[in-house]
């Protein structure tokens, strides 16, 4: 069963937060989120929100 939990990526390289909304299936939260405005797609820290 999946569902939805509110999540924030922050980039590592130039410090943008994103706060996205995902669905939480499998252990894994899916965003859509691709790459940071700073065209960086790999130092994210994501963290879920309450």
């Amino acid at each position: 069963m999946s569902s939805r939990v509110k999540v924030r990526i922050r980039c590592r390289q130039c410090g943008e937060n994103f706060v996205l909304k995902g669905i939480r299936s499998k252990g894994r939260i899916d965003t859509g989120f691709k790459r940071c405005l700073c065209d960086n797609d790999r130092e994210l820290d994501v963290e879920e929100l309450e």
